[in-house]
């Protein structure tokens, strides 16, 4: 921690950037005794936070956009991995990162699609109801 008699321009009292971050004050200094959160002290021993510090713990992942043509926002990339077809409809597994997604579709989306081994494809799913289980045991 740097000690300074002046407050620079960027810097925020604990409380404002405890506001900008939607946390208390409290768990600032707990972040700052962690390390998590680095601050300075004024001339009256006041701690003060860096903007850029307050940005740093603002940054999130942005969320997928739904785009101008379908409206789901959960997508994922992948590659199709396999294809059952029976009769007027289909499996098709694809795995995405470390995730396999499965869906039954049509065969004439398949065929549409053009879906085979191989082919990048992306998962889009759209649901009104998602199931949480606790673990990482799948």
């Amino acid at each position: 921690m740097r000690q300074s008699g002046r407050v620079a321009s960027d810097d925020l009292s604990i409380g404002e950037a405890a506001k900008a971050l939607g946390v208390s004050a409290d768990t600032l200094r707990r972040w700052d005794a962690s390390g998590r959160l680095t601050t300075t002290r004024d001339a009256r021993n006041r701690r003060r936070v860096a903007r850029s510090e307050v940005e740093r713990l603002s940054e999130r992942p942005r969320r997928q956009e739904a785009g101008a043509a379908l409206s789901a926002r959960n997508r994922f990339p992948g590659v199709v991995r396999s294809v059952e077809v029976d009769g007027v409809m289909a499996i098709v597994e694809i795995e995405a990162g470390p995730h396999r997604v499965v869906s039954v579709i049509t065969r004439d989306a398949v065929e549409e699609l053009g879906l085979a081994p191989g082919v990048p494809a992306t998962a889009t799913v759209k649901s009104t109801s998602v199931m949480v289980e606790r673990g990482g045991d799948a």
